[in-house]
Order: C-alpha cells, then sequence, then structure tokens
C-alpha cells in the first residue's frame, strides 16, 4: 500500500509534488551564474579555455539527453534523482577546492566540472517532473498539473532573482567591505575570498538538492507494457529528425531558431565579461540578471500575439531585426549605454524560445511531439557547442595579435573585445545564407 495513498483534495499534499517544486528551486540557485564568466577567467582561465569547456558542457548534454529517458526506466526515476544530486555535490565542490592560476590542474577541474554539470543536467532533465506527475495521476489529481507547474516556476523564478542579486553582491569585494565595515567586523576581503563565496553558497544548495532527491518516493509498479529500451529512445528521436527533414515548415522553424538561439547563447554566456568591460559595478551584475529574468512575465504575451496575429515571415523580421541590433550594438562597448543592446539581445532569446516551440506544437501530432521538441533541444545544444568550438578556436589564433592591454584590462579584456565582432558578423552572415536558403523550401511550407 502506497503511503500516499489516501484521498488527497490538493496536489500540494502529495510529497513528491512537494520536493519536485524544491528540487528544481534549489538544483537551479546557482549563485555564480551571474559573475558566470568572469568567474572562470578570475581563477585563471583564458577566454578559449571558457568557450572550450562550455562546448563539452553542451556536447555532453547531447550525447546524455535521449539516454538518460531510457534509463530513468531501466534504473528508476527516483535513482536517476539521487544520482544527479550526488552530481551536484561533486561538481560544485571541485570549483571549491580549485586553485588559482592557469595550470593544467585548474583546467582539468573546470573540465571535469563541466562533465559532471552536463551530465547532472541531462540526468534531470524530465525524471523529476515525471515522479510528480505519476503521484498526481495515481490519485486522480492529475488535472492539478498546471496548478503544479505555476507554483513552481513562480517561486523557481523568485529563487532566481534572489540567487542573482546576492551571488553578484556577495563576488564583488568592494561591496563586502563596505559592509564589513559598515559592521564593524575586522575582515579584509579581496578577490581570493570573494571568489569562492558564490561557490560554497551554491555548494550549500546541492547538499539541500542531495537531501531532496533522497526523500522522492518511487512509484511502487512499472506497467509491463513500457520496458525499457534505450535502443528505443535512439529510435524514436531518429524518426523525429527524417519527420522534420521531410517536413519543410518543421525544418525552417528548428533551423531558424537554432541560429538566432545558438549565437545570442554563447554571447549571453560571456555577459558578464561584457558587463565588466562597459564598466558595470560587479556588484550590479546580479541585479541585471534579476531584471532579464522578470522580462518572463510580460515577453510571452508579447510573443503570444505576435503568434496570432502576425505571419511567420514578419516574426522572422523582427527577430533578426532584434538580433541585429542586439549585436552590432553591443560590439561598440559603450560604457553604462551598452546595457541596452544586451537586454534587447536578452528580449530576443525570450521571442525565439516562445515561437519555435509555439509553432512546433501547433504543427506536430500529439504522439510524437516530445519526441519532436527534444530533438530540437538536441540541435540548439549540438549547435551552442559547436559555435564554443569556433569561438575558442578563434580566440586562441587572435591571442597573439591583439596589442598590450592599457592599464586596468588584461590580456583576456583584450582579446574579448577584438574577438566580439565575430558575433554580428557571423550571425549577418549565417542569416543571409539561411534566407537564400529558405527560398527554395517556401513553396513547400504548410502551416496548420
Amino acid at each position: 500500500m502506497c503511503p500516499e495513498a489516501e484521498k488527497m483534495h490538493s496536489p500540494f499534499e502529495l510529497r513528491n509534488v512537494r520536493l519536485f517544486i524544491a528540487f528544481r528551486i534549489f538544483f537551479n540557485a546557482r549563485f555564480y551564474y551571474p559573475v558566470f564568466t568572469i568567474l572562470f577567467l578570475d581563477f585563471g582561465l583564458t577566454i578559449s579555455q571558457f568557450a572550450l569547456l562550455n562546448a563539452v558542457w553542451a556536447a555532453t548534454i547531447v550525447i546524455l539527453e535521449v539516454p538518460s529517458g531510457a534509463l530513468a526506466d531501466i534504473i528508476g526515476r527516483r535513482r536517476l534523482l539521487v544520482a544527479t544530486g550526488v552530481i551536484m555535490v561533486v561538481e560544485i565542490g571541485l570549483l571549491c577546492v580549485a586553485p588559482r592560476g592557469g595550470s593544467p590542474l585548474l583546467f582539468g577541474l573546470f573540465l571535469l566540472n563541466r562533465i559532471l554539470s552536463g551530465t547532472a543536467e541531462a540526468a534531470a532533465s524530465g525524471a523529476d517532473e515525471a515522479l510528480a506527475y505519476d503521484s498526481l495521476k495515481q490519485h486522480g489529481l492529475e488535472t492539478a498539473w498546471g496548478r503544479v507547474l505555476s507554483l513552481q516556476m513562480r517561486l523557481q523564478s523568485a529563487a532566481f532573482v534572489i540567487a542573482m542579486a546576492l551571488g553578484a553582491a556577495v563576488y564583488d569585494p568592494r561591496f563586502m567591505q563596505a559592509v564589513a565595515d559598515a559592521l564593524d567586523l575586522a575582515i579584509t576581503f579581496d578577490r581570493r575570498i570573494t571568489l569562492r563565496i558564490p561557490l560554497f553558497l551554491t555548494w550549500a544548495m546541492s547538499l539541500i538538492t542531495l537531501a531532496i532527491t533522497l526523500r522522492f518516493q518511487e512509484r511502487e509498479t512499472v506497467e509491463a507494457d513500457q520496458p525499457p529500451a534505450l535502443k528505443s529512445a535512439f529510435k524514436l528521436t531518429w524518426r523525429a529528425g527524417r519527420w522534420i527533414a521531410a517536413t519543410p515548415f518543421a525544418l525552417l522553424v528548428i533551423s531558424a531558431g537554432l541560429m538566432f538561439d545558438s549565437i545570442a547563447r554563447m554571447v549571453i554566456t560571456l555577459a558578464s565579461q561584457y558587463y565588466r568591460l562597459i564598466q558595470l559595478p560587479e556588484a550590479t551584475f546580479g541585479l541585471i540578471g534579476a531584471g532579464t529574468a522578470l522580462m518572463g512575465l510580460f515577453m510571452p504575451s508579447l510573443a503570444q500575439r505576435l503568434a496570432d496575429k502576425r505571419p511567420p515571415g514578419f516574426n522572422l523580421g523582427v527577430l533578426a531585426a532584434i538580433s541585429l541590433c542586439g549585436l552590432f550594438g553591443m560590439s561598440a562597448f559603450m560604457p553604462v549605454a551598452g546595457l541596452v543592446p544586451a537586454l534587447i539581445l536578452f528580449a530576443g532569446m525570450y521571442l525565439t524560445s516562445f515561437l519555435s516551440s509555439y509553432y512546433l506544437n501547433n504543427m506536430t501530432d500529439s504522439e510524437q511531439r516530445a519526441t519532436v521538441l527534444s530533438f530540437k533541444g538536441l540541435c540548439y545544444n549540438l549547435a551552442y557547442g559547436g559555435i564554443g568550438l569556433l569561438y575558442s578556436f578563434v580566440v586562441a589564433l587572435m591571442r597573439d595579435t591583439v596589442p598590450a592591454p592599457p592599464a586596468g584590462y588584461s590580456v583576456e579584456d583584450m582579446v574579448f573585445r577584438a574577438t566580439f565582432i565575430g558575433f554580428p558578423v557571423g550571425f549577418s552572415v549565417a542569416l543571409g545564407l539561411w534566407l537564400i536558403w529558405a527560398r527554395r523550401h517556401a513553396g513547400k511550407v504548410k502551416i496548420r
């Protein structure tokens, strides 16, 4: 007999539902996100190594995303989530003890961190959601799934805002010293200390995450007509890819979304280094991140109006204009005012995510909708990883050609400025080639 077998009146009375919400909050509350790029650089890594490490992270997710779903059925969803918690503890712990400087040991630890982080992301994908939904279905409350998701998203957004604001604040030595002086604390803060504060805060979150996963309850029975099949998972994904290739509008949507998403996501990954070069105080990085997260409150409504009232060609033009304005505006590195084009680019990311999902969901049959969306995610991560590899190669070539940095700047700062123009130029070339290719398919497109 299931310990939750009695009649439930609210979905939030179910343990797995409460744990699902808590897991999403603590797994994603990472205090180093607002200083992501500069954290890596301040440890002693180069921009080239940073881009390469994120390409490895994306590749790990691509490789493991499909088999992780089948693995959940093979070993159990709870066990996969517990493994996710353990991996998170280890991957953040590695950064907490990593030495500073450009040693091979440092790069090796960060490489292992990126592989483990990608593994945790792939392992967590869907397993927590499946356990929560199964619990709802078991008690006849599956119609309350929307309420659960709504509360989960609101609480996760609130936690994300707090983590972003606090993570950037504790990373800034000047801010922390001002707080210590105001409290009459005999502590001197410098980069060596503040470098690790966001990491230790995140490590504390990882311990809570692990404790949460240990309290999940696995469903008692697994239906005999749903055998674990790793081979079937790959087969379904391959079938979805063939359907996309044979469906012109789906192919156009995914390829366009991939183009907009990959370059913008790579730039946004480098955002903290960009903020530093446009002379924004480090303590404000988290506030900026929190502000961009709040875009999620109104950007979906704008995207919905565009999708309902405007044809796909018009919306493509809007996305292209936003992306070009954002990328070329950022390449000017305007002090402080350079934040405006960065926010424009963030807005474009929200629109891209919504519109691509809207069109694909609208035209895909229900029996393969999840697989098609999963395939889209795989393509996006693959493109992001490819951009990261290409950028790391370009940065490595440019390192010896940049002039000596002026006072207050590092070689990495100069390399970043010199190579940034490649993003708007590369996007412009990709957009032009995509438009030429898309014209050949335009006559075959049918929109439901």
